[in-house]
C-alpha cells in the first residue's frame, strides 16, 4: 500500500509524462507535491521503486520509468487519498524544542551539503536551541543546510545545524569546512597525511581531496533541528 504522497508523486509523474514526453525534475516534482527540499522526493522515489512502480535508469537525465500502476489509479475517478503512515515520525531521541530550555542562537545564513557554496558571515535571523545541544563556554551558531550529500548521515535539506565553533577536528567528525578561503561546505573530515578528505554522506558525490593548508575547520556539527 502507498502512502497519499507517494500516490501524489507515481500520479504526477506518469501525468508529466505522457504531456511532455519526458519525466518531470526533482525541482518540479518538490513544488508539486509542496515539499520544502528535494530530498523529500529522493525518498520518495526510492520507496516507489522500492515498491516495484517505477525504474530508474543509469545514464540519463531524468531517468525514471514507470513499470506500473497501483490498481487504484486505474480507476477513472481516482483522487489520491490520505493513507494513515504517510507522515515520517521524528528520529529517535528528538525533543520537542517548545518544551526545552532554549537558547537563541545566530543563524549565519545557508551551508552547502553538496557544491561548496561562498561562505556567509552575516546573521539572518535566530533560532530557539535546546541548551542540552549546547555544552559549556563554547561559542555555538547555526546554520541553514543546502544540499542532499549528507542525507545518509541523516542530514535533509532545509535542516538546521548546530555547530560550536573550532579550528580542529578528529578524523571522522562532521565539520564546516572553510575551502581555499571562500567556500562553505558541511562534510565528514578525514585527515591522510598532508591532505584533507571532506567526504560526502550520499555515494552520488564524490570525496575531494585537499592539501591541509587549502582547508579550514570552523566548527564542530552538535546538534541538528527539523521541523515538520
Amino acid at each position: 500500500m502507498l502512502t497519499r504522497k507517494q500516490l501524489e508523486l507515481l500520479d504526477f509523474i506518469q501525468k508529466r509524462t505522457l504531456r511532455d514526453g519526458v519525466p518531470p525534475s526533482f525541482d518540479e516534482m518538490k513544488d508539486a507535491l509542496d515539499l520544502r527540499s528535494k530530498s523529500g522526493i529522493h525518498r520518495l522515489i526510492t520507496a516507489l521503486e522500492e515498491r516495484g512502480f517505477i525504474r530508474r535508469l543509469a545514464h540519463r537525465a531524468r531517468a525514471i520509468e514507470i513499470v506500473r500502476l497501483p490498481d487504484v489509479m486505474d480507476n477513472p475517478g481516482f483522487r489520491p487519498r490520505i493513507i494513515e503512515g504517510d507522515r515520517t515520525d521524528p528520529p529517535k531521541g528528538a525533543m520537542d524544542v517548545s518544551s526545552a530550555h532554549a537558547i537563541e542562537l545566530p543563524v549565519m545564513g545557508r551551508i552547502a551539503a553538496g557544491v561548496p557554496i561562498e561562505a556567509i558571515s552575516e546573521v539572518s535571523h535566530h533560532v530557539a536551541v535546546p541548551g542540552s545541544m549546547l555544552s559549556g563556554r563554547s561559542q555555538h551558531y547555526a546554520l541553514e543546510v543546502k544540499g542532499d550529500s549528507m542525507i545518509e548521515a541523516g542530514i535533509n535539506d532545509g535542516d538546521v545545524v548546530v555547530i560550536r565553533e573550532q579550528d580542529t577536528a578528529e578524523n571522522g567528525d562532521i565539520v564546516v569546512a572553510l575551502v581555499e578561503g571562500h567556500e562553505a561546505t558541511l562534510k565528514r573530515f578525514r585527515r591522510k597525511g598532508g591532505m584533507i578528505a571532506l567526504e560526502a554522506a550520499n555515494a552520488a558525490y564524490e570525496t575531494r581531496v585537499l592539501p591541509e593548508d587549502h582547508v579550514k575547520v570552523q566548527g564542530r556539527l552538535v546538534g541538528l533541528i527539523r521541523s515538520y
